[in-house]
């Protein structure tokens, strides 16, 4: 996509509600490909607070197609980060639940959008902390590009480009009323 087609993203909505459940199925999809008959020895894991949404969407659609129970965890991230002290000087913790053991697990972290990376890499850091997966693979609704660290999503729902100063707003019912992925421009301070 050229700079003037990325503009073009700004203000509009990229997915609705069919769409984004249209992802999810399409995520599940790539998700059973890879591990198959072994799908039930899988962890799927959201990374608070929209990856939490989404994963419980994606492990919905994966026991329906599967007719297997999928093993789920939500992550919270915050004190991993490597800007928690610029955020705020007394961060929001969220729930962190993972009722499994990882270790020797083959893992998928959920998220909604991959941007920089860094939001995975202090996953993966949260992640060691409870144990050694025998593999960790990384879901993500939307890939937007960006990169400042060399990672890289296994089963991506859309990429778009964006401009680094796009904010890419994903909106489910359970938190926003409405199921939407739009662009906006940063607004500048």
């Amino acid at each position: 996509m050229n700079r003037t087609a990325e503009a073009s993203l700004t203000g509009k909505v990229i997915l609705d509600e069919a769409g984004i459940a249209e992802k999810v199925r399409s995520l599940g999809a790539a998700i059973t490909k890879e591990f198959g008959r072994n799908l039930s020895e899988v962890a799927l894991i959201g990374i608070q607070t929209r990856g939490a949404v989404l994963v419980r969407r994606l492990a919905q659609h994966l026991e329906k197609t599967s007719g297997h129970p999928m093993a789920i965890g939500i992550l919270d991230i915050t004190l991993y980060r490597d800007d928690v002290h610029a955020i705020a000087d007394q961060p929001e913790v969220k729930e962190t639940d993972l009722p499994f053991d990882i270790e020797d697990r083959a893992l998928v972290l959920v998220d909604d959008v991959l941007f920089t990376g860094r939001t995975v890499r202090s996953a993966m850091n949260a992640l060691i902390d409870y144990g050694r997966p025998r593999c960790l693979r990384l879901a993500v609704l939307i890939d937007r590009g960006h990169r400042e660290l060399p990672i890289g999503a296994d089963y991506v729902g859309l990429t778009i480009k964006t401009l680094v100063d796009d904010v890419v707003d994903v909106n489910f019912k359970e938190i926003d009323e409405e199921d939407s992925v739009r662009v906006r421009r940063k607004k500048k301070e």
